[in-house]
């Protein structure tokens, strides 16, 4: 399953912040861990991240479909990745 695409204009519960990190490994791991269970999300402010020049004071975030927010959640609990989880 591919991340999704945002659809502006769309009416719908809209999308929420599950992570917030600069380390490149966890975003990995838990990209891995959303699409193997099918959880739809999308990795903002990369790109942003690449324009300032990869020192890694702009953080990646992990959005997924509102919908599906805390089977997300608990997908990331359960691999022991709690800490990284902003909270509700």
């Amino acid at each position: 399953m591919e991340p999704f695409a945002f659809e502006p204009g769309k009416s719908g519960p809209g999308v929420i912040e599950l992570v917030r990190t600069n380390d490149l490994v966890v975003i990995s791991l838990i990209e891995s861990l959303l699409k193997e269970e099918g959880v739809l999300y999308f990795v903002a402010d990369q790109h942003m991240s690449a324009v300032e020049g990869s020192l890694g004071f702009l953080p990646r975030r992990i959005m997924v479909d509102a919908d599906q927010g805390s089977r997300a959640r608990r997908l990331l609990q359960e691999a022991g990745l709690a800490a990284e989880l902003r909270h509700e």
